[in-house]
């Protein structure tokens, strides 16, 4: 079934002890194919070999559910989880706080409701690493600490700067996780259907670059840098699954352009991203370019999707993404913007 505009939720739960609060459903589609061989087109040994079934993400993570991340964890923001930059009208997410941060005047957030549907931006691969720990742990409410955000898929405990982020790894018992490279690169380009399928060019299904038609009637479509710019009246980012018939074989959506997707591989001394954003022209999006940012960064077209473990029986077989090959340096924003 198509996704329609909307389908990325809040859903309202009961906790024990009787008090409400919103909790985020994160859509995923499950990539089959265990064993598969990897796409060695543009490097050696390649990517997108992945041995295990997995689910990833459907969409990218929304401002909506982080909006709801902040709310749970970040009443006094220990570690930087909001940037005040995510409130611009226009490259900014929508996402805004009050409040003062301390425990008789906490922050609170909320999201304009045009960006709930819209990608997550200006969030760095720490920020990412502890929503993926909060939804590993049960999407607790309280302060920023090991039940919470700094442990989990991941032991981050405190790590800000750059080395202790570069270090950090994720855990054999993980539930929820930023994505390896290989399990990205897979859910985006593989063509499925049995072990050696081969890879698109484009995660839409396609050896051919995708239009910018937002009506999406005959697919192929993504938002990236071209005329009009911005796509979307006014808005840089598109609705997660906007281009409703540009999924990628395995049923994600906006793995190419919207904003950058961080994973979890290393391009000497950063961490890698993939995918390209509105800010780039289409060949970006294809299977042939990475781009790596400094794990502490948070910029205006970075965001990320998540993905969760594995089926019980193929946890053994699980193998973390590595170090890529085929080195490509971060692109820089655009400075023609109108």
């Amino acid at each position: 079934m198509r996704c329609t505009q909307g389908l990325i939720g809040l859903a309202m739960v009961l906790l024990a002890a009787g008090a409400v609060r919103a909790a985020i459903t994160i859509d995923t589609v499950r990539v089959g194919n265990p064993g598969n061989m990897a796409d060695t087109r543009y490097a050696t040994p390649g990517y997108g070999a992945v041995g295990y079934t997995y689910n990833i993400g459907k969409y990218e993570v929304t401002a909506g559910q982080y909006t709801e991340f902040l709310n749970a964890v970040a009443k006094i923001d220990t570690y930087r989880l909001y940037n005040t930059l995510m409130a611009m009208s226009d490259l900014g997410c929508g996402i805004r706080r009050s409040g003062g941060g301390t425990v008789g005047n906490p922050y609170t957030y909320s999201v304009v409701t045009a960006f709930t549907n819209r990608p997550v931006n200006y969030v760095s691969w720490g920020d990412a690493a502890r929503f993926a720990n909060w939804l590993h742990n049960g999407q607790p409410t309280g302060a920023q600490g090991l039940a919470t955000t700094e442990d989990g898929a991941y032991y981050v405990n405190g790590a800000w700067t750059t080395a202790p982020l570069m270090a950090v790894s994720r855990k054999v018992d993980w539930k929820w996780a930023i994505p390896t490279e290989d399990e990205w690169y897979k859910a985006a380009y593989y063509k499925g259907g049995g072990a050696n399928a081969g890879y698109w060019d484009y995660p839409t299904s396609s050896n051919t670059a995708p239009g910018r038609d937002m009506a999406d009637a005959s697919g192929n479509n993504a938002n990236y840098y071209g005329t009009p710019y911005p796509i979307d009246s006014g808005k840089y980012t598109t609705v997660a699954g906007e281009f409703q018939n540009s999924d990628s074989p395995c049923g994600t959506f906006d793995q190419g352009g919207n904003v950058w997707e961080r994973n979890e591989a290393i391009i000497n001394v950063y961490r890698c991203l993939r995918g390209g954003s509105y800010d780039n022209s289409d060949g970006y999006l294809r299977a042939a370019i990475r781009a790596h940012g400094d794990p502490t960064s948070e910029d205006y077209i970075d965001g990320f999707r998540v993905c969760e473990v594995p089926e019980p029986a193929s946890m053994a077989l699980l193998a973390l993404g590595g170090v890529g090959l085929l080195l490509r340096r971060r692109v820089a924003p655009r400075t023609d913007r109108p």
